[in-house]
């Protein structure tokens, strides 16, 4: 199974759109824009949704679910969430189609035009506020804590695999309460859950900050971020969490009342994460050789590949693996034999290697004579030959190991790729020549943001919230700051 990538050094936008359809996680489909997730993939996807949804779940939210099509009208209701998405909604106009009378194939019924058209959903915030204002009468009904699990479309004309298509799965988590302060707190909680999900099982490390005003999402008066950097340099918006205000409950008329009978608008959040996260897995970890993947997201955790000539010295491995296979099992860890006799075993080497499959196990006649295996570890490609007394200890620790070098390995690259700038000149020189996250200060103002981003393509990814108040002047317009913000070129 020959990988022949492109080198991350030669093409890394290249080496990544190979490595996606080769590792065998996703592929284009017949719908322009669209991808197939193909079964590993989308087991590395169900690992992160099994772990998110325990971590919502954990802090008292319930999943609903709420339609794929909603009211052109509803959008119009909130004017910046509209402007925000105008552009990206697949719109339904017809609900029949008919043969056609020259007999040429099948056309849109003309008669069958609906009296008002659906979007197909860019987001839910519209449809679930015209739901909220059924559930909400009083402050006892607050607050409502709902996440849903769902598909989305925003029509790309620009689309690669994970980072942008056409539609994409996500998680989007929508909040009502009765106090701006509980609205704060519940937008600032999902971004430390994204936050602590990135660096605890994706082994990414993350940015906790606020957006700037243009770069806020359509409708929020605060957006929350969490932001990644890859191995090429270009940040990743890795997930939001946004305090929405009053805004959409305005829209929506969505009061309750309080415990002294008065009227009151509700205070909202919304949260999401999506598929995009699989494409900063690939990116943050992954290497010429294929997939690295960290081994709590790992579908599967450890391969053994018995090496063997008949079916004679296959039988007594596979009598020997098998209670290994149960140790490591009754410890939690994925396990997969693979005694497929249509491949050999280098083949399946290269084949686990591409997949990024943690820790491989290989066992020939020799290693049952001697009871030891041999053990290799993906990320350093390391091989070591281990007792059998000892392999499952060994593992258990690996898997640690592997999860904790990944992160600390990511965490190295991006710490060194923050690079505080006080020109314009050294603000385009590291753009250019390094990458990365750039330290400057910035005058506060959209004008200067946008000039900036029409000169260099970089916009600013966060203002972090661990920003120290520092006087300064900006890098660009030389006007008064109060602090540094981080630029990147993003995806």
């Amino acid at each position: 199974m020959g990988k022949n990538l492109t080198k991350r050094s030669e093409d890394y936008s290249k080496w990544y759109n190979e490595l996606v359809v080769k590792a065998d996680l996703a592929e284009n489909s017949g719908v322009r824009g669209c991808m197939v997730i193909k079964p590993y993939g989308y087991a590395i996807w169900e690992k992160m949704q099994a772990e998110l949804d325990r971590m919502f779940k954990e802090t008292g939210h319930e999943n609903a679910y709420f339609p794929l099509f909603i009211p052109k009208s509803y959008l119009s209701r909130e004017a910046d969430h509209v402007e925000g998405f105008a552009k990206e909604c697949a719109v339904v106009t017809h609900y029949r189609l008919k043969n056609a009378e020259d007999g040429s194939g099948i056309v849109v019924d003309p008669e069958a035009r609906l009296e008002e058209e659906l979007i197909v959903r860019p987001t839910s915030e519209t449809i679930i506020w015209d739901t909220y204002k059924k559930w909400v009468q009083s402050y006892r009904d607050l607050p409502i804590k709902i996440n849903q699990w769902a598909n989305v479309v925003r029509w790309e004309m620009r689309t690669r695999l994970f980072l942008r298509t056409a539609e994409f799965l996500w998680q989007e988590g929508h909040t009502a309460h009765a106090t701006r302060e509980e609205a704060v707190e519940e937008a600032e909680l999902m971004m430390n859950i994204y936050a602590e999900f990135a660096e605890k099982f994706m082994g990414v490390p993350v940015i906790k900050g606020v957006k700037s005003e243009s770069e806020r999402f359509a409708g929020a008066v605060e957006t929350y971020c969490i932001e990644a950097l890859m191995q090429d340099g270009k940040a990743l918006q890795a997930g939001t969490s946004h305090f929405l205000g009053q805004n959409f409950a305005k829209a929506f008329d969505v009061k309750y009342a309080n415990k002294e009978g008065q009227q009151e608008y509700v205070w909202a959040t919304s949260w999401g994460v999506s598929t995009r996260l699989m494409g900063a897995l690939v990116m943050t970890h992954s290497d010429d050789n294929g997939l690295v993947l960290p081994p709590n997201l790992a579908p599967i955790q450890v391969v053994i590949v018995p090496i063997y000539k008949g079916e004679e010295q296959l039988q007594a491995i596979s009598e020997k693996v098998k209670g290994l296979v149960a140790a490591l099992r009754a410890k939690g860890i994925s396990v997969k034999f693979d005694d497929r006799d249509t491949q050999k075993p280098g083949w399946k080497f290269n084949e686990y290697e591409l997949k990024g499959v943690p820790v491989r196990i290989a066992m020939g006649m020799r290693d049952l004579e001697n009871g030891t295996y041999e053990v290799a570890r993906r990320d350093t490609l390391e091989k070591e030959t281990v007792p059998a007394d000892a392999v499952v200890e060994k593992i258990t620790g690996l898997l640690e190991d592997i999860q904790e070098r990944i992160f600390n390995k990511a965490l190295e690259y991006r710490d060194t790729h923050i690079t505080e700038v006080n020109s314009f000149e050294e603000f385009k020189s590291v753009l250019e020549d390094k990458g990365g996250f750039i330290s400057a200060h910035w005058d506060g103002t959209p004008e200067t943001e946008d000039k900036i981003k029409d000169l260099t393509k970089a916009t600013i990814r966060c203002i972090p919230l661990d920003q120290v108040v520092e006087e300064g002047v900006c890098v660009y317009s030389g006007k008064p700051s109060k602090g540094r913000v981080l630029f990147a070129k993003a995806y």
